[in-house]
């Protein structure tokens, strides 16, 4: 087995370089949670420190993504959401939906344009906990790119909020969209893993035309159920190549941005429902496996065709997450269970230690420095210090804002939180 350098490995092409005046996808600049700078306090509240709060209207756990001085945040509304039996289980059901995308000023939080993208009636069933707009847009070169799953993707011009194409790739979710878009040269990267099908696809990024589609491996499972997956992919940089590595259900697969040509892939085990994105540590993808019981797993990304025998360097069973994706601060690596268990994972794969945080968790822990902020669904926001022993900084409790199910943003120094109701922005 090689050494591996301990410390944050972020290998990142010129083109993922980005101001700390901008956020422009999910989980930020790296795709990875990391914030170069925030200097928001370790305590704050709707009194203390709170810059502006913006109501939103409908739903959505989509995170804001934000450049040249414009947040831009998806949603949908809702009409009649109605639970209804569909294939022996019972699932939300909206008898009309209505997509949006917002855009606010970052400076003041004045919505200056709400710009609704479809109708659609009678839609797909969704999970209870999840939204028709939980994907996060990307922006990229004056666009900003807005995805809802089998609903479509737009792409529209960040000057003027007009569409200037849209596409749609219809696939069965099962409990609605959850994979959000990134960016990688001129191409749009989907993750389309539902349960009749299963496939990465790049779309033209000034075109919208499907430039190359690529079947996920094929699965072992006992229903189609457990083939669908929710993933974000990563773009990481290995020897000098671009890869996207998107981890779904049974496999994780690394893949050529430019043709989509399959790179690697690894059999984590049977698990399905992936939500987490996967980090890029000390030359180790790391990420976890999905339901039915969660493992995290490392898998090395120097490899070529099935590397499962040969490539995966170890698993870590406790303290693996459902939904929220792992996070690399202080040169440690963290995860937090649904259920609100932090756990510290050493490079070997060692639980270092655990604590119990309280509460339920879905959204992906932010990172700066040594600081950590961890949002739970309960609207408490923990401030963790990254090192060798748990030290919490602070718990900051948002009250009267519905969940917090979104993954915070740091823009400027500034942190922007959306919860079930509104957004906000904190900072000193």
């Amino acid at each position: 087995m090689k050494n591996f350098v301990f410390g944050v490995v972020l290998i990142l092409s010129a083109r993922q370089s980005v101001a700390e005046d901008s956020w422009p996808q999910f989980r930020g600049p790296t795709g990875q949670g990391q914030a170069a700078t925030c200097l928001v306090p370790d305590h704050f509240d709707q009194k203390n420190a709170m810059r502006w709060r913006t109501e939103i209207e409908g739903k959505g756990w989509s995170s804001p993504v934000v450049a040249d001085g414009k947040i831009w945040l998806t949603t949908a509304i809702e009409h009649e959401r109605l639970q209804k039996k569909v294939r022996n289980e019972v699932k939300d059901v909206a008898s009309k939906l209505n997509l949006k995308v917002l855009c606010i000023d970052f400076a003041s939080g004045k919505l200056l344009q709400s710009i609704e993208l479809a109708e659609f009636a009678d839609a797909e069933p969704i999970h209870a906990l999840n939204s028709y707009a939980s994907p996060t847009p990307v922006i990229h070169h004056g666009r900003v790119y807005c995805h809802f799953g089998t609903y479509g993707t737009w792409c529209l011009n960040a000057a003027n909020g007009e569409t200037i194409w849209t596409k749609r790739l219809v696939i069965d979710h099962s409990v609605g969209p959850g994979s959000s878009p990134i960016i990688c040269g001129k191409n749009l990267i989907l993750v389309c893993d539902g349960i009749d099908e299963q496939f990465v696809a790049a779309l033209n990024v000034d075109s919208g035309e499907e430039v190359w589609r690529t079947a996920r491996p094929p699965m072992d499972a006992n229903s189609d159920e457990m083939k669908k997956a929710y993933s974000t992919p990563i773009m990481i940089n290995v020897a000098g190549k671009e890869q996207v590595v998107a981890p779904g259900a049974q496999w994780i697969c690394s893949y050529d941005p430019a043709n989509g040509k399959e790179l690697w892939r690894a059999k984590h085990g049977s698990g399905f429902s992936t939500s987490p994105s996967a980090v890029y540590w000390n030359g180790l993808v790391v990420f976890s496996t999905g339901f039915m019981k969660p493992e995290l797993v490392a898998v090395r990304a120097d490899g070529s065709g099935d590397v499962t025998d040969s490539h995966i360097v170890w698993r870590a069973k406790r303290g693996a997450p459902n939904k929220p994706s792992p996070i690399v601060s202080g040169g440690h690596l963290y995860v937090i269970a649904d259920s609100g268990i932090l756990t510290q994972i050493s490079p070997k794969g060692e639980e270092l230690w655990q604590e119990r945080l309280g509460g339920n968790y879905s959204a992906s822990p932010i990172g700066s420095g040594d600081r950590m902020f961890v949002c739970s669904h309960e609207g408490i926001v923990t401030v963790i210090k990254a090192g060798e022993v748990y030290h919490e900084l602070a718990k900051n409790e948002l009250a009267g804002e519905g969940r917090l199910m979104a993954s915070p943003a740091v823009v400027d120094g500034d942190l922007l939180i959306r919860s079930e109701n509104a957004l906000m922005r904190f900072g000193k």
